[in-house]
């Protein structure tokens, strides 16, 4: 026999022998004895450990970049919203000046030629008129402003619109003034 062989016999002959106080017995020998981790798998656990935590990192990350590209939209669409707003109120005049009658050609057609380039402008910006006119009256996007009695008209049906309403995608920027009928 070798040497090794025969380190391993007494090895063996230690551990069966039943005077050795590292035998248990009953339901303690029944349950596996707590083995100390070999250098490998202390690695391969610090390695979930740090794949685990590297996950949770890139999913927050991810939140986070949601999170700031929605507050970033958000802050886009309320700087349109404010900015038609304000420009409103110039729509509305060239409206009027629209409606009005004028003797000379050149001017009503430079009035018309603005009006053209404000809507073109207005709905590069994603505004959009809000149906009216012959419409049945929605209290969400109509203001009523009068009522009439119209038998041509049917039942909550809008007469006629004294300033048209607008909206930016979903978000109404101003509610049209309207006459209802019925």
């Amino acid at each position: 026999m070798s040497q090794q062989e025969m380190e391993n016999l007494e090895e063996q002959a230690d551990v069966e022998t039943p005077d050795s106080p590292s035998q248990e017995t009953g339901e303690e020998a029944e349950a596996p004895a707590t083995e100390e981790k070999s250098p490998e798998e202390l690695l391969q656990a610090q390695l979930r450990e740090q794949e685990d935590k590297y996950l949770r990192l890139l999913a927050e990350y991810d939140n986070y970049r949601k999170r700031s590209q929605k507050e970033k939209d958000a802050a886009w669409n309320n700087a349109k919203a404010d900015t038609v707003k304000e420009i409103l109120p110039v729509y509305d005049n060239l409206d009027r000046a629209l409606k009005q009658e004028c003797a000379d050609e050149a001017y009503a057609k430079g009035v018309q030629m603005t009006m053209t380039q404000l809507k073109t402008v207005l709905e590069k910006l994603g505004l959009e008129e809000i149906p009216a006119q012959g419409e049945t009256f929605d209290p969400a996007v109509h203001n009523a402003v009068m009522h009439c009695e119209d038998e041509t008209l049917g039942e909550n049906t809008v007469a006629e619109v004294f300033q048209a309403g607008f909206k930016l995608g979903d978000k109404i920027i101003r509610h049209a003034m309207v006459k209802v009928a019925n």
